[in-house]
């Protein structure tokens, strides 16, 4: 136990020596995936899932939405900070996405993806499949800009971050009689998860070696789950909870085959299934008074354009609530979940 708080100890040191030092601890950070992690690639899509507009952003930097599903910042930009970057992976599709700005790397998460592209498609959004042809387009701009062998090591070196899942149960597959009638929970996620696979593989292929994938959230207990799926209760949906247990289970051991078979990979399973259970079970703890009604609105359902400047009720303070809207975290929820991928992703940056 000493031998190990001394090694973790010795590790944060080298951490806060390298990012003193203006160094960042890797060369890029790359991110993508679902509303959780999207940074404004929706803001200009033929979609109704933005959140471009107050009260969305208003503890932000300047206090303006940027099309982030919070209040503030996400968990990956709070990740970005950790690693040392001094600004946050820019979205794709946005303005700020050109240039030296690509170098350090580039979001192409997208609000209502996930692993299977029907779900983005029902919304209008980016596939995961997509995201993947523009990260191509973007690995073909850093190598215009600094050539083959330097842009080989930057995409190398790069975090990779992925956040799916969520939305292709709870936005697809709940609501979708077509899809719960056409297979059980078990046989979706074994869909999902052969999609997955091919998404690391083809990552792999491109020259990702660092990458890190976030399990499902306990998605029976979001406020909106709640409301929508708990007939009535006020506590977490059970089902959905155990569906998501299965689907982590799935993820890991499909994660460690991968590792296992791709030569100088690390993968990384975050799990942000148990912190947020805890913050959600146990609020005062973990410095929340709130965990049940997000701060938007009314708290039990609210989110994208149902959550707006005008919505009755929303609180004047956020951090105390675990949950921005009906299905997000707030900023600070969002900053203990960063801490908690920071400690268990140490072999992403050793």
């Amino acid at each position: 136990m000493g031998f190990s708080s001394c090694l973790l100890g010795s590790v944060l040191l080298v951490l806060v020596f390298s990012v003193v030092h203006g160094d960042p601890l890797v060369p890029a950070l790359c991110i993508f995936g679902d509303s959780v992690v999207d940074a404004g690639n929706n803001n200009n899509l033929y979609t109704l899932v933005k959140a471009n507009f107050p009260p969305y952003g208003r503890d932000f930097v300047a206090h303006r939405p940027t099309g982030r599903f919070c209040n503030g910042k996400l968990a990956t930009d709070f990740t970005a900070e950790f690693l040392g970057f001094t600004s946050y992976p820019p979205a794709y599709l946005s303005q700020d996405a050109r240039g030296k700005n690509l170098l350090t790397g580039a979001n192409f998460a997208s609000a209502a993806s996930g692993y299977y592209d029907r779900t983005a498609e029902l919304y209008h959004a980016i596939s995961l499949t997509q995201q993947l042809n523009y990260y191509k387009e973007y690995q073909a701009k850093v190598v215009n800009m600094v050539g083959r062998d330097k842009a080989n090591t930057i995409f190398s070196g790069a975090i990779h971050l992925l956040s799916a899942g969520n939305s292709d149960f709870i936005q697809n597959y709940y609501v979708n009689p077509v899809l719960n009638r056409a297979y059980s929970t078990d046989q979706f996620s074994d869909i999902l998860i052969r999609s997955y696979s091919a998404f690391i593989q083809n990552l792999y292929g491109l020259g990702a070696r660092r990458i890190g994938v976030t399990g499902l959230a306990p998605t029976g207990c979001l406020p909106a789950a709640i409301t929508l799926f708990g007939s009535g209760s006020n506590e977490c949906v059970a089902r959905l909870n155990q569906d998501a247990i299965l689907f982590n289970n799935k993820l890991n051991s499909t994660s460690q085959s991968l590792q296992n078979k791709l030569p100088g990979l690390k993968l990384v399973v975050f799990d942000i299934y148990q912190p947020l259970l805890d913050m959600v079970t146990k609020p005062a703890e973990n410095g929340f008074f709130e965990s049940r009604k997000a701060c938007c609105g009314t708290g039990t359902l609210e989110t994208s354009l149902l959550c707006n400047a005008r919505s009755p009720g929303t609180c004047t303070n956020a951090t105390g609530y675990v949950f921005w809207d009906g299905f997000h975290p707030s900023e600070a929820a969002n900053q203990v979940l960063a801490g908690d991928l920071l400690s268990q992703g140490f072999s992403l940056i050793s």
